[in-house]
């Protein structure tokens, strides 16, 4: 796993010490070694963890001719087969990295030839010296990160936004269209990130820039299609699809763990892996604790499990490094046990399987009809799925305007357009509510319904309202939150983690599951439970998703953390985003037990946490180094 930057432009004369700044800031992605080229208007430069042919594979890697060169972060999984057909067709290697199949492979299929071969995660840059083009590519899914900026003649791209602010043509400004969005989302929910004209490459993209023209476009998305297998033959599909990505997703010349909670994904991904080293992590607190239960599941096994306890004191302390390392404020409480989850694991091991993509994938959500506790209402529920689909919309209205009663709500969304009520799994703000708290200048943004009919807009004729919303969030809530945090959090850590649910021959399989086979009135997740069985005791398969639970109710309701927020929310420089009277009642409320706000006041906490790292202390890294504890149980 390594970090990339680079930049085009012409106004810089000595561009060493500039390339060599920005790569500074991303060191944690690659504290092994470094690397850089700086021809005519260009530099690029690379940060490198070795993984695979640790002694070798430097990069900037170049062809035979030295007139173009590579720079890489990922893993690409089926590279020796490629390598070896690369060879018969000619092409001399110097390393045994997957990195330089990337670019023989780009000389002898092109761009797009490349991309469809290829299996793995990734973000590369390929630099053509002679005619000066760019061209680079984002993996299927997003799972490593790539941003730009082009402006004013300075074109620049990288890993992580922080290195940007070390080029001194980049003109750092907050995107005030951002912050509604993100109230309601928990995350940096539009195209354009919190930095004004920085933007993601989407996920399945790739670009090319030359001459200053930048063109962007697509090479792959997921189309849900449904196949006419039986489920016991979905089960086996499962199974092998997803033994194969575990052994694929374990190549490497450095040792390989496994991060291990007490849900089903984590724990089939180990079970199949049988690392030597699991991790597992609780907070000093029993209002939740999945250690005992990983740990468990790794006695079964047969498996060395380190469980680590984070205390409030240490929590609250790393959050204004965790938003250091995410680049934009990101409110999802799960970044804090993954931060230190990573930071424990990194004592062990270097490369870290995980379970993230799951859930998107083969339908793990409880939004997607699984929500109600009622077996009777889910039963009926899944009985109103099979009506026609004018049948379910009329009676989804009808059932919109009732007077309440229990059930009415799943029913209601069991039977109604995914566009008109599903934004994805994270909700925090309404709308309304958001903009009741922003200052106006800050009201004015995409509205909620315009962000996710970006997604909607490719899925319109899907007659399946759950494959709508999986679409959804594979688009939204995955590859913004989830698998974000996931780069981040790790590689603050010096961590590769890998996702091998996130595969691109196992999200083949997934996309054409009939949804029957993975909801039903017994279960989420249902086809993909059952496959588990056949690496996990059974009350493993069937235990239900708790995600990475965080006490934030706690934390909030001690004297010294309220205090410690209270004395945030009321600084002269939170006025200029938010109404300060509404938003100190609001946390005041929730001390004093009269509402339960946790995750709005988290969420306004998390932003003005992270505008303090990157607009008042000018984006320089909090120097604090919050610890994790063993535990001795």
């Amino acid at each position: 796993m390594c970090g990339i930057v680079g930049f085009v432009d012409k106004k810089i004369a000595d561009k060493k010490p500039v390339i060599e700044a920005m790569m500074e800031t991303i060191k944690h992605r690659g504290p092994n070694s470094s690397g850089e080229l700086v021809n005519g208007d260009t530099a690029l430069g690379f940060r490198r963890l070795s993984i695979i042919d640790i002694n070798i594979g430097m990069q900037p890697i170049y062809n035979e001719e030295k007139d173009k060169a590579v720079i890489f972060n990922g893993e690409i999984y089926n590279y020796q087969p490629i390598r070896k057909e690369l060879i018969e067709y000619g092409h001399t290697f110097t390393t045994e990295t997957d990195t330089e199949v990337l670019l023989h492979g780009y000389e002898e299929w092109g761009m797009e030839g490349l991309l469809n071969r290829i299996r793995g995660m990734f973000a590369f840059v390929i630099y053509d010296l002679k005619s000066g083009e760019i061209t680079g590519a984002r993996d299927f899914f997003g799972i490593k990160p790539l941003y730009y900026y082009n402006r004013n003649g300075t074109f620049i791209f990288g890993s992580e936004i922080k290195s940007f602010l070390k080029q001194p043509n980049f003109v750092k400004e907050l995107n005030k269209e951002a912050l509604k969005p993100y109230l309601t989302f928990q995350y940096s929910a539009l195209n354009e990130t919190f930095f004004k004209n920085v933007f993601r490459i989407p996920e399945g993209h790739y670009f090319t820039f030359k001459d200053g023209k930048l063109r962007i476009k697509k090479y792959w998305d997921v189309e849900f299609k449904e196949n006419h297998l039986s489920f016991e033959e979905t089960v086996e599909k499962i199974d092998e699809a997803l033994r194969e990505s575990v052994k694929a997703h374990e190549i490497a010349d450095v040792p390989v763990g496994s991060l291990l909670s007490s849900g089903v994904d984590s724990s089939y991904i180990t079970a199949i892996s049988k690392p030597q080293h699991t991790y597992s992590i609780d907070f000093d607190t029993s209002t939740y604790e999945e250690g005992s239960a990983a740990r468990l599941l790794a006695d079964k096994l047969g498996l060395e499990n380190t469980r680590g306890i984070v205390t409030a004191d240490e929590a609250m302390k790393s959050i204004p490094l965790i938003q250091y390392y995410m680049d934009e404020p990101d409110s999802n409480p799960s970044c804090v046990p993954l931060y230190f989850l990573t930071k424990l694991a990194s004592r062990d091991v270097t490369v870290i399987l995980s379970g993230e993509g799951a859930d998107e994938l083969f339908a793990g959500y409880a939004n997607y009809g699984y929500h109600s506790h009622s077996k009777t209402v889910r039963v009926i529920a899944q009985e109103l799925k099979k009506l026609p689909k004018g049948a379910r919309y009329k009676l989804a209205h009808g059932l919109k305007k009732m007077p309440n009663f229990p059930g009415r709500l799943h029913l209601y969304e069991s039977t109604a357009k995914a566009e008109e009520f599903f934004i994805g799994q994270a909700k925090v703000f309404s709308e309304q509510e958001a903009a009741a708290v922003v200052k106006p200048e800050f009201e004015k943004s995409r509205s909620v319904k315009d962000i996710v009919m970006r997604s909607y807009r490719k899925v319109a004729d899907y007659p399946d309202e759950v494959k709508k919303m999986q679409y959804l969030d594979l688009h939204q809530f995955m590859a913004n939150d989830i698998i974000l945090k996931a780069d981040r959090m790790s590689m603050a850590n010096s961590m590769e983690l890998r996702v091998p649910f996130l595969d691109k021959k196992v999200a083949e399989l997934a996309e054409t599951i009939p949804t029957k086979y993975l909801l039903n009135s017994k279960d989420s997740k249902y086809a993909l439970r059952v496959a588990a069985e056949r690496a996990l005791p059974k009350e493993w398969a069937k235990r239900e998703k708790l995600g990475f639970p965080v006490p934030i109710r706690d934390w909030i309701h001690t004297e010294k953390v309220y205090k410690e927020m209270h004395e945030l929310f009321s600084q002269d420089f939170v006025n200029e985003f938010f109404d300060q009277d509404k938003i100190l009642a609001m946390l005041d409320g929730f001390y004093n037990g009269e509402n339960d706000d946790r995750r709005k006041i988290w969420t306004i906490y998390t932003f003005l946490i992270w505008y303090t790292v990157y607009f008042i202390d000018d984006g320089k890294k909090p120097d604090i180094d919050p610890q994790v504890k063993l535990s001795r149980a």
